[in-house]
């Protein structure tokens, strides 16, 4: 199958670029980057270096890839993990104009089917701590959430309504391994080893994780199976920070978080992320085990947090 992969060379797109080469697929990937495009190339793989706001030359390496199925993987996020900062600007933007531009290439290319990388942490918080993909995604955020939740929305419509396509979209946990914020030398890591990553509160918002490999294994899965609409691409145990903090610490050799107020938390480190930490829902992964025929390989941070952080 020919497979187009924007977004070859980020932390889904290298493990996803190998997977599908492995499998025997033919896979043209795209990268911002010349540098990275060689890494692509090594992966067995075409390489363009292409900009997602460049309508024209996408259009352009799309029609000569003629791909079966389009892979949007693009984000651009900046190296340290700043929630009290505008730092998904970027990544907003992708989700909206670049997403216009890959699936108007996608269309003129005669692809029949668009997978697209979204998040499974952006549902209201209410109710149940574990969500499915019925429940209704966090319209009421404000300040730069509502903005980063507002592109979500976007880029899913724009996949989901592409008119002769079949849309795919895969909300993907919070993502460890590789070149994530949770792999040694990262800047979550960074903190939780000086103790600047505590539990707030009652440590009651809860996670789900999921390992790079597995979020590309999930995109290899999805290729030919499952019917339109959103999957939540997760590992099997959703978690409250009370929990999954101090194994995470302890996977990376640091003494136990610190345990502050949620009041404090939202002076110190704003209130998105102080709210995250004891309200933040988990997903439920059921719908793309059962239709796309996907299991996790690390079924569990616990093993994954052991074994697979970098």
């Amino acid at each position: 199958m020919k497979i187009f992969v924007a977004g070859a060379s980020g932390a889904i797109g290298r493990p996803l670029v190998r997977q599908l080469v492995a499998a025997g697929h033919e896979v043209t990937g795209t990268s911002r980057r010349q540098e990275r495009a060689q890494e692509i190339r090594a992966a067995g793989a075409t390489a363009v270096v292409c900009d997602a706001y460049d309508a024209a030359a996408l259009t352009a390496a799309m029609a000569t890839a003629a791909p079966e199925v389009v892979v949007h993987a693009l984000t651009a996020l900046p190296e340290k993990f700043k929630p009290r900062s505008d730092y998904l600007s970027k990544t907003n933007r992708i989700r909206t104009e670049g997403t216009r531009n890959l699936v108007a290439a996608a269309s003129a290319a005669g692809a029949r089917r668009i997978l697209a990388e979204s998040a499974c942490f952006f549902y209201r918080p209410e109710g149940d701590w574990v969500k499915d993909e019925e429940a209704p995604l966090n319209d009421a955020a404000g300040g730069r959430q509502a903005e980063a939740m507002a592109a979500i929305v976007e880029m899913e419509r724009q996949v989901l309504e592409a008119e002769g396509i079949e849309g795919l979209i895969l909300r993907l946990g919070w993502l460890y391994g590789p070149g994530t914020y949770l792999a040694p030398g990262g800047s979550n890591a960074v903190e939780t080893t000086k103790r600047r990553y505590p539990v707030v509160g009652a440590g009651t918002g809860t996670f789900s994780f999921l390992h790079v490999e597995d979020a590309a294994s999930a995109f290899v899965a999805a290729l030919d199976r499952g019917v339109p609409g959103a999957y939540n691409v997760a590992d099997d145990e959703p978690a409250p920070t009370k929990d999954w903090l101090p194994v995470y610490a302890e996977a990376l050799g640091a003494k136990p978080p610190r345990r502050v107020p949620h009041w404090l938390a939202r002076i110190v480190a704003g209130g998105v992320l102080a709210d995250a930490a004891v309200e933040l829902r988990g997903a439920d992964n059921g719908k793309a085990k059962r239709e796309l025929g996907w299991q996790p390989s690390y079924p569990s941070w616990r093993q994954g947090f052991r074994d697979g952080l970098g």
